[in-house]
Order: structure tokens, then C-alpha cells, then sequence
């Protein structure tokens, strides 16, 4: 199976598991639900679950086992994505080809979807897998994946993001950022898969790296396409780094250094994709994928 029959049959899992852990629209309070659901089911790629199962698999683990566990990434990226959106932040009016959450509904709704997904996601991995042989890998799935979206992580990346605006050019305040803001959570994606699996710790560590390093090529992708992409290939707004002036690979080394970077650094993720899960797994593809998607 090529990569994407692969990934668009990942996500009709992830989609259905998604259905399965998310309230009902009709639930009270019903208009929250809605605005959740309007914002998880409003398209994406859904790469954290399926780098989870992923990992997961090459790791030696069941990737079915981690389903909703690993759906929990994907609430998470949306309520990031809601919040990223809002006035108060990057200001944006178009996701995924639709208008955003606080356009659709109302920017207090907005905040308060964000807020329940974010929640929603630490009770599904608080209670996936299930049973209790499985108990301490979900405390430690709560732990790593609470650090890596919290202050020190996500949160703290966005932080100095919004510092970072309008200022000079700073290569390793750029790297500080991507690791953290985009980076973080797709790496605890991978390390997911790994700790869900039982990996002993030497293992844990070499999915951890693998993953930290292609969550920053995943975000030098996404700083090239914010200038080289379209509204309709991105379905958000192009252009806004640049104009409010963020700090970005190509604002920094200028765009055609930021696409050497990106080739250069997925070249070694493919050849470290390849040591991790051996030659048949969907690893390297999924590097090539990030590296060379449109939106």
C-alpha cells in the first residue's frame, strides 16, 4: 500500500475512534459539543495519531491497542489550533477551508471548546488502553505528553513565539521555538507509540530523538509553505507569518536555505526511520510525507 492510500485509511480509523471518545453533538451543553466537534471534524491530516500508531507498531506494539489513546493528540492539536487562531494570537479567520471556531460560533465559545478538548484528551488517555496491566504506561503517557504541550513545551513555544514577533532575526531563538511550539507534540507522538508499546528505556530515547528531530522538519515545511502556498492548497491564510513579521526558516536563512535544511535533515530521518522499524514500516514514508506535503 502507498503512502496515501495508507494514511487516508489511517484516517478513517482515527476518524471513527475520534466518534467514539468525543460527546455527542446533542450533549449538554449542547452548543460546546458542537463547536468541538465542528473544530476536530473540520478536516486534517491527523499525522500525531497515526505517527503514534506508527511508532507504535515499529516499536513492536498493537497499534489498535493505542487507538484512543492515540486520538488524544489529535484533541489536543486541535484545541492548539482553536486558541492559535483566536484574536488575541495569530488572528486567522480560515482552518482547514473553513472559517475558524471563534468566526463560526463566538470567540468566548472558541476559548471554552479548546479548554474541553484539551481536558477531554487527558481523560482519554487516562483510561486508554484499558485495564490495569496497562495503568502505569497511561500514567506515563499522561506525563509525557502533559510536558510536552504544557509550559516548558507547546504552550511555553507560543509564548516566545509572540515575544519573538516583529524582532530580529535569532537562529537559536527559531530552533528554541519550533522545538517547542509545533515540535514538542509531534515528538510526543512518536515517543507515545514507543512508550505504549513496552519499549525499554535505550528504545524510548531513540524514538524520542527521531521524533524531536522531525517535528522541527515538519515545522520548517510549514514555515515554507506559509510563503510559497496557496489558500486553497494550505485551506488557512498564507502570508501571515511574513506580514506579522514571525520568526521563521525562511525569515531567518532566507527560503532557499530553508528548503536545503529540510532536505538535509530528511535524509537522516529517512535513514533513521529505517534502523528503527526495518525496511518494511511506514516510517520513512510518513518522513518524506511531512517533508514534501502542499499543505
Amino acid at each position: 500500500m502507498g503512502i496515501l492510500a495508507f494514511l487516508a485509511s489511517e484516517r478513517e480509523t482515527v476518524d471513527a475512534a475520534l466518534e467514539r471518545v468525543l460527546p455527542p453533538n446533542d450533549t449538554w451543553p449542547r452548543r460546546l459539543h458542537e463547536a468541538m466537534r465542528y473544530a476536530v471534524f473540520g478536516g486534517g491530516k491527523r499525522v500525531r495519531p497515526i505517527l503514534a500508531r506508527v511508532a507504535c507498531r515499529a516499536a513492536g506494539g498493537d497499534p489498535d491497542l493505542i487507538l484512543e489513546a492515540a486520538c488524544a493528540l489529535e484533541l489536543i492539536h486541535t484545541y492548539s489550533l482553536i486558541h492559535d487562531d483566536l484574536p488575541a494570537l495569530d488572528n486567522d479567520s480560515l482552518r482547514r477551508g473553513r472559517p475558524t471556531v471563534h468566526v463560526a460560533y463566538d470567540e468566548p465559545l472558541a476559548i471554552l471548546a479548546g479548554d474541553a478538548l484539551l481536558t477531554e484528551a487527558f481523560i482519554v488517555l487516562g483510561t486508554h488502553p484499558e485495564g490495569e496491566a496497562m495503568a502505569s504506561r497511561r500514567a506515563e503517557a499522561c506525563h509525557l505528553v502533559a510536558l510536552a504541550v504544557g509550559s516548558r513545551g507547546m504552550v511555553g513555544g507560543q509564548v516566545e513565539d509572540l515575544e519573538a514577533t516583529g524582532k530580529a532575526p535569532d537562529a537559536q531563538r527559531l530552533e528554541r521555538i519550533h522545538r517547542a511550539k509545533t515540535g514538542a507534540l509531534l515528538a510526543a507522538s512518536v515517543e507515545l507509540g514507543a512508550v505504549l508499546a513496552g519499549v525499554d528505556r535505550s528504545t524510548r530515547q531513540r524514538f524520542a530523538a527521531f521524533g524531536q528531530s522531525l517535528g522541527l522538519a515538519f515545522q520548517i515545511a510549514d514555515d515554507i509553505l506559509d510563503v510559497t502556498g496557496t489558500a486553497a492548497s494550505l485551506g488557512k491564510s498564507p502570508g501571515k507569518d511574513v506580514a506579522a513579521g514571525k520568526l521563521t526558516y525562511p525569515a531567518v536563512y532566507g527560503l532557499a536555505a530553508a528548503r536545503q535544511e529540510l532536505t538535509r535533515i530528511t535524509a537522516t530521518l529517512r535513514a533513521e526511520a529505517r534502523e528503527l522499524e526495518g525496511p518494511r514500516g511506514k516510517l520513512a514514508s510518513l518522513v518524506d510525507y511531512i517533508a514534501s506535503r502542499d499543505r
